[in-house]
């Protein structure tokens, strides 16, 4: 820490890193000190781009930097749990993009690392930081809806096959850890549980790359059942041209909720035990896509929340506002998924 600041450094300099400038940019007590890439090339016009901060080629030397206070995990899914383990052991906190990883063990690696090491673990799933997303899970946790009997996700995105090709990581299983799902959908994924506040109990599933030529699924359908009782469908795919943007549906047996896109588009609720519900407020006229159709297309607010509010977390010595016990729940009903879509039979969720 320097002049009052938290040192940052960032593994992993593609497309989400520019991300983490503005947010680190934007905290006033962070800065960015450092960055690293395997790619030297680009590490370095990176590093050059943004004040000429420290570049280094291994994120192990990265890592042991006094500079270093935060650490932003960038990289490829599959390596998220060996940069947060190394960044912890070196007793650094870890900002980590979703997924949390691709592994349940290597997830649970990484937690213990960084509880054992008495580092924070902050994790990025920006679509929780959303004022009506807020709002919505307090509604359902208060009852507004009454008994919770439906809730849905429809996580329509578009890649292209010059997006699969851009780099040999992704729509492999090894690196990217799965396709629609556990790249692109793995944020409402989340922001389903989180808003249900509830958890999958057991799953049905269907997944296989419909369109482009991958190792992993480009379109998946899932049907849930929760631990309340609920049912739920996940309909996640990178194969709809050209994308939809993404839609939340929540019901309850005296009202709705959707959220389409990060806002509230539909707030229906019934003024009588067993009467219709009635729209009671509006939503905006237009949505954004987001990164429906655009992987580079990320907004940076979410993610300036989040790194003030990690900085905070280490200041009081708390949690940060996502654990990484919390993060994992949408990796973990995704492997289910797989899993059941593989073997064609229901899996229970563990736990």
């Amino acid at each position: 820490m320097k002049n009052e600041k938290f040192g940052f450094g960032i593994i992993g300099c593609g497309v989400i890193a520019p991300t983490h400038v503005k947010a680190i940019v934007a905290c006033p007590e962070a800065e960015l000190v450092a960055c690293c890439d395997v790619d030297e090339e680009k590490g370095r016009k990176f590093a050059a781009d943004n004040g000429g901060v420290a570049f280094f080629a291994d994120y192990r030397q990265m890592v042991a930097d006094p500079r270093v206070d935060v650490v932003c995990v960038c990289t490829p899914s599959g390596i998220h749990a060996d940069c947060a383990i190394a960044a912890a052991q070196a007793g650094k906190h870890v900002f980590c993009e979703k997924p949390l990883d691709i592994d349940r063990g290597r997830m649970t690696a990484m937690i213990d690392a960084c509880r054992q090491a008495k580092v924070k673990l902050g994790c990025v799933f920006q679509s929780r930081t959303y004022p009506d997303s807020i709002r919505i899970r307090q509604a359902i946790a208060d009852g507004v809806l009454g008994k919770m009997t439906l809730g849905d996700a429809f996580l329509k995105d578009y890649r292209s096959r010059a997006y699969y090709q851009s780099a040999g990581w992704r729509g492999t299983w090894a690196l990217d850890g799965g396709g629609a799902l556990m790249n692109q959908g793995v944020h409402g994924v989340d922001l389903l549980l989180w808003l249900m506040n509830d958890e999958v109990e057991r799953v049905f599933a269907r997944a296989d790359h419909k369109v482009r030529d991958i190792e992993v699924e480009d379109t998946c359908v899932a049907c849930l059942q929760f631990k309340s009782g609920a049912f739920g469908t996940i309909i996640g795919t990178t194969s709809c041209n050209p994308g939809e943007t993404r839609r939340i549906e929540l019901h309850g047996d005296i009202g709705t909720i959707i959220n389409t896109g990060n806002k509230i588009t539909r707030w229906a609720i019934a003024g009588e035990p067993d009467g219709r519900a009635k729209q009671i407020e509006a939503g905006p006229a237009n949505v954004e896509e987001g990164t429906t159709g655009d992987n580079k297309a990320v907004a940076s607010q979410g993610h300036e929340f989040l790194v003030d509010d990690l900085v905070q977390a280490i200041k009081a010595d708390r949690d940060p506002y996502i654990t990484g016990e919390s993060a994992r729940k949408a990796v973990d009903l995704i492997l289910a998924i797989y899993e059941s879509a593989r073997t064609g039979k229901d899996v229970v969720l563990a736990g």
